[in-house]
């Protein structure tokens, strides 16, 4: 009998505790939780338990996860109690792919995105241009021409008059082509005898040869180079109106695919008690000699700020038709896409992934196109053959436009899908037109990925998609364009259900930083990274998941956004 009963407890016990359910109450005054979450729907994306009520939090840690009673004896004296009152309780959302310092920039510069017709576009630049001192940069903008109607891509010609003094680079929202005026390329001295670098294009009038403003991936970078790099202090700004940002949106922790100089400045923000989310960096894998290895040291990370691995580009984007295809635009017969310059001289992008590899370091690939993604499907498959088995959590960033038989691949080889599904909704507006209604049965391919073993981290593209993690729910769940044309959804055997759209923006995030055993769900000893929303999203009707709001974020026990709660 004693030896049954030793069995049961090693086998029950840890059971018990995996469930958050403690069996005393705390013995001293200093035990009693810091914050405490009563009365509420609590969603913990645990399949061990998936529901409860109340979450205790103690240190910045999880301490208790059960029904209301289970957490009172951990209410003290300083416990600050929230009674949720049916309002629902996650794990903090993880946003895998932002371009975050630019996005706190956007938030400072000309906005652009919902201009859908050219005398509001030259009237919302020609009134910065009244704002700014002469010389100075007109920047960022996010503009969609997809919204005209008809589409028309701009031109310099319809700025020129009212940026005489001010040179204009403002981006499309997919940041693969920009817009410049004559003042911008005089500045820089791109002319009509300039020749598209590899990876880009000038786009040049048909008649004169004279470039029209418009550049494209690789070409951007004959502009933007000469753009003066922001002040610190100017950096440091823009950061923290990013972080205020991500904080209202219920985001505690982010994937931030930038540049070394960035990490500094988050570094610098953390130094002064300031870093408001946890961010994890990936630095361009141009900075990946084969021979020479990384040309930059990698310091220490810690549980807010870490540089996580490499990001490289294979492709551009749909709407730029710089996505690479194996068959030509079905509305430009004479374009089938362009090679991102990460890929020249040929062959570096493969050498350059094995050094990775070699080093340790996490990969994530931008691939768009179908031929983008199969080319770096081609390249991992014969690295990892060759290199043996380990726990890479190899990424694809995007994923869009697949072949079905490249789909199996991701789950064959492990693969995490990186993807941003309010894309889908978006490009949803006009995207049969580019490449007809065959190749769009395995685009944005979010269920197909998931049922051949692929896992999804989700994300949101930001400044290229809102920094809103329910509109991606939304748009994952529904897939209902933002024109309302698909309102059964856009592709509807390719959505997902609510519990794998959640999933994907905490513990498939946290899984694709190699932290799901310390984030990405509810759960005792886990950080207390969590999010209060307005309503249940289970007793939502998906429709309407797009208006539920965020009322309190906390990251690490700390209240960083409150709304409601007071």
């Amino acid at each position: 009998m004693e030896a049954a009963m030793k069995v049961f407890f090693l086998l029950i016990l840890p059971l018990f505790v995996g469930l958050g359910v403690v069996c005393q109450s705390p013995s001293r005054k200093s035990d009693f939780a810091d914050l405490v979450f009563q009365n509420g729907v609590v969603w913990t994306v645990n399949p061990c338990r998936p529901r409860a009520e109340a979450v205790a939090v103690k240190d910045g840690k999880i301490t208790v996860v059960g029904i209301s009673r289970d957490i009172e004896p951990w209410v003290g004296p300083d416990t600050r109690v929230v009674d949720l009152s049916g309002a629902m309780l996650l794990p903090g959302f993880i946003d895998s792919h932002t371009h975050f310092l630019d996005g706190g920039f956007a938030l400072r510069n000309i906005q652009l995105r919902d201009v859908d017709h050219r005398e509001e576009f030259v009237r919302r630049i020609g009134a910065k241009a009244l704002e700014l001192e002469e010389g100075t940069w007109i920047l960022n903008g996010d503009w969609d021409h997809q919204r005209f109607d008809p589409p028309k891509l701009p031109s310099r010609d319809w700025i020129d008059g009212v940026t005489p003094n001010h040179p204009v680079c403002v981006n499309r929202l997919d940041a693969h082509m920009v817009l410049v005026n004559s003042a911008a390329l005089k500045k820089t001295g791109v002319t009509k005898d300039t020749v598209s670098p590899s990876g880009g294009e000038i786009r040049k009038d048909s008649r004169t040869g004279e470039p029209t403003g418009i550049l494209k991936d690789a070409a951007m970078g004959l502009v933007m180079r000469h753009i003066p790099e922001p002040e610190f202090d100017a950096k440091l700004k823009a950061a923290e109106t990013a972080l205020r940002h991500a904080a209202r949106h219920g985001i505690t922790s982010l994937h931030d695919m930038s540049r070394m100089e960035h990490y500094e400045v988050y570094r610098e923000l953390m130094r002064r008690g300031r870093l408001t989310a946890r961010l994890r960096i990936y630095i361009p894998i141009t900075r990946m000699d084969p021979i020479a290895g990384l040309d930059v040291e990698i310091p220490p990370g810690s549980d807010f700020l870490e540089i996580g691995g490499l990001k490289g580009f294979v492709d551009g984007s749909l709407g730029s038709f710089t996505a690479l295809f194996f068959e030509p635009y079905s509305d430009a017969p004479q374009k089938k896409g362009i090679m991102a310059a990460d890929m020249y001289p040929e062959g570096i992008m493969e050498e350059r992934i094995r050094a990775a590899d070699r080093a340790g370091l996490q990969i994530a690939v931008h691939a768009i196109g179908d031929r983008a993604n199969h080319m770096v499907l081609d390249i991992i498959e014969r690295i990892a053959a060759e290199e043996g088995k380990r726990e890479r959590r190899w990424r694809i960033e995007h994923a869009q436009h697949l072949l079905p038989e490249d789909i199996k691949r991701f789950g064959r080889l492990n693969l995490i899908a990186s993807v941003q599904p309010y894309h889908a909704i978006d490009d949803g507006r006009w995207a049969e037109g580019k490449v007809g209604a065959a190749r769009l049965q395995t685009t944005y391919p979010f269920r197909s990925l998931l049922e051949e073993g692929s896992r999804l981290a989700c994300g949101s593209d930001w400044s290229v998609a809102p920094l809103d993690p329910l509109s991606g729910i939304y748009a994952a769940v529904t897939r209902s364009t933002l024109d309302d044309k698909h309102p059964e959804g856009w592709i509807p055997a390719e959505k997902i259900s609510l519990e794998d759209a959640i999933q994907a923006y905490t513990l498939g995030g946290a899984f694709a930083e190699f932290k799901e055993g310390v984030k990405g769900s509810i759960e005792t000893g886990k950080v207390a990274d969590l999010v209060v929303l307005s309503r249940d999203l289970f007793s939502t009707p998906p429709e309407d998941i797009i208006n539920v709001q965020v009322r309190m974020t906390v990251v690490g026990g700390a209240v960083v956004y409150e709304s409601e709660y007071r």
